[in-house]
């Protein structure tokens, strides 16, 4: 299935290399066409093809006009949410064992008995092979507790790192891109996949790794940086730009900022994460906003 879901995504673009690849990946073993047949089937469902000719017929004027540039990918990315069920990358929902939709957390315990806690728009899987348990995270957030009495360290690839813990409550992140490993208590040995560059982050410390290596470790703030675990959401002194992108991970729609001078204003606040919508109202009133609220939809202006 991992091997018919890059085919998928390469056949997209294809040459005719590619292609007679593809058609000998298919010959090679039967199980080859049935786990394409079945990624496909799901890919370009004649659910998902109707939805999108529906929304290609032109519509009346209204206030999407104001984000009109943008409506195409809105569109587009809201029939992905309908048609299949709340998850917008249908790859991923194919691979991952687990999934948590916009604003959904979710807790679960691995074989090895670790404790692991989904955030946000999340996907993540793992197994257990010869007492060894491994795990990815396709995208998204989760917090581990990792405990001590393991015959072998929990591996765990996120992106670009791969991530090997006993004795450990740490949290990963990979979006955009980019992974963010936080280390809450005890150590966490890091790997990077594709130069094989190594470092141990320890409690207390934060690194950020992406396609060209590690960062510099900073010093964490576990009561801001993983105000999440405790389903809240802390601001101090944060530009409220970026205020808006982290409260968008947590709202089922689009928020919009008309007001560019917005973004630079100072906010400082504790809200509970599983009330988005309340954060924005709450936002529009300490600045004087006005705020337009429609069906999945607010607008600041």
């Amino acid at each position: 299935m991992d091997q018919a879901l890059d085919w998928l995504i390469v056949l997209e673009c294809a040459d005719d290399c590619e292609k007679a690849a593809f058609q000998a990946w298919l010959k090679a073993d039967p199980a080859h066409a049935q786990a394409f047949a079945k990624a496909n089937a799901v890919w370009n469902g004649q659910p998902l093809i109707e939805a999108a000719q529906t929304l290609n017929t032109p519509r009346a004027p209204s206030v999407i006009r104001r984000i009109a540039r943008h409506w195409k990918h809105l569109a587009t990315a809201a029939v992905l949410v309908l048609c299949v069920g709340g998850y917008n990358n249908v790859p991923l929902r194919l691979q991952a064992d687990h999934l948590t939709v916009v604003g959904e957390r979710q807790r679960l315990q691995l074989e090895d008995g670790s404790k692991v806690l989904l955030n946000t728009n999340s996907a993540f899987s793992s197994r257990m092979v010869n007492a060894q348990s491994s795990a990815r995270l396709y995208q998204g957030e989760a917090y581990f507790e990792v405990p001590a009495n393991l015959e072998f360290p929990l591996v765990l690839e996120a992106g670009p790192v791969r991530v090997s813990v006993r004795d450990t409550a740490f949290a990963v992140s990979y979006l955009n891109g980019q992974a963010q490993v936080r280390v809450q208590r005890g150590d966490v040995d890091l790997r990077m996949n594709s130069v094989g560059t190594q470092m141990r982050l320890s409690a207390g410390n934060s690194v950020s790794i992406g396609p060209n290596g590690f960062g510099q470790p900073v010093k964490l703030n576990p009561q801001t940086d993983l105000a999440w675990v405790q389903g809240r959401l802390v601001f101090e002194n944060c530009p409220m730009g970026k205020v808006l992108d982290e409260v968008r991970r947590y709202y089922p729609g689009w928020i919009v900022n008309n007001n560019e001078q917005l973004a630079s204003v100072a906010v400082t606040g504790n809200y509970r994460l599983d009330q988005p919508l309340d954060i924005v109202r709450s936002l529009a009133h300490i600045t004087s906003s006005s705020l337009s609220e429609f069906p999945a939809l607010v607008i600041l202006n």
